[in-house]
């Protein structure tokens, strides 16, 4: 058989064996077994040398059509094969949009940030910037700008965790002020912050305590500021988170940083102040911690204490809405029991 007719049946042969193929696999075998460097049209064209040279051009367009021919074939058969495929997939895929779709649990903002987030609100009503400050504090503002240097007696009243001699995990959210009346121009009017966030101490887990939990501490210095300017505040903010018929009382207490230093109770809200087992039968439940601002953490952020006056007071977020929901156990905010915190849904 000559070269031509070889070539010619291989064609034949071919785009026969593409037409009846069924599976990708199976076409990809042929191209290679055709159309490969070792297939029968390159072994073909091996034998040009005993063509006469003036058939060369012609056996050479052949085979190149050949190869051409047979490359069509197998690649319409793979498009047939390929739609084949899609249409059964289709087919054996097929949804019925007529069904229910599948119902999904939608979460909730856990019950501490609503509290936090509700308190913040609050404030920004009342014209309080918000201040979240750092998690890792110097030592510097997270004591000594709080009036309480390295010898005082105070820093006993709180266990630190320490990462350097000058940087700690901060035990109060208070640390933030001294950073914003660094920062604060008072020629633009008062300062009015609050900072809410997590502080560490080395407390022991218990019902009531834990080594990580969170502080909201507030802070205004203008000129003219008093105790009764504090005690509005806080009457507003108590009827706010607990209700409209609070009342609230200051006791004498101490901390370094104020001068008065009160500690703030409200008038119980599960007995209105009659006494029963929430408020220990007295009729009111202590809620925070506050004073007018001593005058040395004024003047050590170069704030004259003889012009300008302040209050602040610090609270806990988890404290209150232990109060405010009947919560017995600080430690159910951070176990993560969905039952728990599904309670809380929407709440504020």
């Amino acid at each position: 058989m000559s070269l031509n007719d070889r070539l010619k049946e291989l064609r034949e042969n071919g785009i026969n064996d593409a037409k009846r193929a069924q599976h990708l696999q199976d076409l990809n075998d042929l191209r290679v077994q055709l159309l490969g460097k070792k297939g029968p049209i390159t072994q073909a064209l091996r034998g040009m040398k005993d063509v006469p040279k003036e058939q060369r051009p012609e056996i050479g367009t052949l085979a190149n059509n050949v190869k051409k021919d047979i490359q069509t074939a197998i690649e319409s058969r793979i498009e047939e094969v390929n739609k084949r495929i899609i249409a059964q997939k289709l087919q054996e895929e097929t949804l019925d949009v007529t069904l229910p779709a599948q119902s999904h649990e939608v979460g909730t903002k856990h019950i501490l940030n609503q509290t936090i987030e509700d308190i913040e609100q609050f404030f920004i009503g009342l014209g309080y910037e918000v201040a979240p400050g750092y998690e890792v504090e110097e030592d510097h503002y997270n004591f000594e700008r709080l009036n309480i240097p390295k010898d005082h007696p105070a820093r006993d009243m709180q266990d630190t965790f320490y990462i350097t001699n000058e940087l700690l995990m901060r035990t109060q959210t208070s640390a933030q002020e001294g950073r914003d009346m660094d920062a604060h121009d008072f020629s633009k009017g008062p300062l009015k912050m609050i900072s809410p966030g997590i502080v560490y101490r080395r407390d022991d887990d218990d019902a009531t305590h834990s080594h990580q939990f969170h502080q909201l501490e507030g802070l205004v210095v203008d000129k003219n500021i008093s105790m009764a300017d504090l005690k509005g505040t806080l009457e507003a903010l108590c009827r706010h988170v607990f209700g409209p018929d609070r009342e609230i009382r200051f006791r004498p207490s101490f901390f370094p940083f104020t001068e008065p230093s009160v500690e703030v109770d409200v008038s119980c809200f599960n007995c209105g102040g009659e006494g029963c087992r929430i408020c220990k039968y007295t009729g009111w439940i202590e809620v925070l911690g506050a004073g007018l601002t001593h005058p040395n953490v004024l003047e050590m952020s170069g704030i004259d204490s003889n012009v300008y006056s302040a209050f602040a007071f610090g609270l806990g977020p988890e404290r209150f809405a232990m109060l405010k929901y009947g919560i017995d156990d600080i430690r159910d905010f951070y176990t993560n029991d969905v039952r728990f915190l599904e309670q809380f849904k929407g709440v504020n």
